[in-house]
C-alpha cells in the first residue's frame, strides 16, 4: 500500500490545498493529511476546527477518487509523523520559486534524518498559486470576499471567526 502524507498548518484550508489533495490522492492508495499543531503561528481556528474542516472537505474527495484521506494532527518532527502513519511520500505543494528554496533545505533535511522518505512536489494549479492561508485569513478579518479561495463552508467559518 502506497501512503503519503501531505503536512501543513492549513489554517483555514484552501481550494489551493483541495488541488494539491486531490491531484495527491490519485498518486497513492492513502493520503494522510498532516495537521500541524504549530503553537507558535497562533492559528485562527483550533486544532479541532481545521481538522473537521479537512475531514468534510476530505469527504467529498475520497468519494471522488476513491483513496483513502485521513486527518491526522502532528506536533512532532515531520519526518516521525511520516513514520508513524506509515508514508513512504511526503506531498509538498509549490505556488512559487520562492517556495522551492524554503522546500529544497527541508527535503535535504529530512533526507538527512530518514533516506527512506521520499518527497513529492506538485505546483499548484495556476488558478491557485496566489492563495495562501495567511492573505485569506487577512482578506477575510477586513470583510473581504473570499469566496474564490475557500469553499463555502470554510467561507462560512472565517465570517463567523471575524463576525
Amino acid at each position: 500500500m502506497r501512503i503519503a502524507l501531505y503536512p501543513g498548518t492549513f489554517d483555514p484550508i484552501t481550494l489551493g490545498h483541495i488541488d494539491i489533495i486531490r491531484r495527491a490522492a490519485m498518486l497513492v492508495d492513502r493520503l494522510v493529511i498532516g495537521v500541524a499543531i504549530n503553537r507558535d503561528k497562533g492559528p485562527l481556528f483550533t486544532l479541532e476546527e481545521r481538522v473537521a474542516m479537512i475531514e468534510a472537505e476530505c469527504a467529498k474527495l475520497t468519494e471522488q477518487t476513491g483513496t483513502e484521506i485521513v486527518a491526522h494532527p502532528f506536533d512532532n518532527l515531520l519526518i516521525d509523523c511520516a513514520r508513524d502513519v506509515g508514508a513512504q511520500l511526503i506531498v509538498r505543494g509549490l505556488r512559487a520559486v520562492a517556495d522551492f528554496e524554503y522546500e529544497f533545505q527541508m527535503v535535504g533535511m529530512n533526507r538527512a534524518l530518514d533516506n527512506t522518505v521520499e518527497t513529492v512536489f506538485l505546483m499548484a494549479d495556476a488558478g491557485h498559486q496566489a492563495i495562501a492561508s495567511k492573505l485569506v485569513k487577512e482578506i477575510a478579518r477586513l470583510d473581504g470576499d473570499v469566496s474564490k479561495f475557500v469553499t463555502p463552508p470554510v467561507r462560512e467559518a472565517l465570517i463567523a471567526k471575524f463576525a
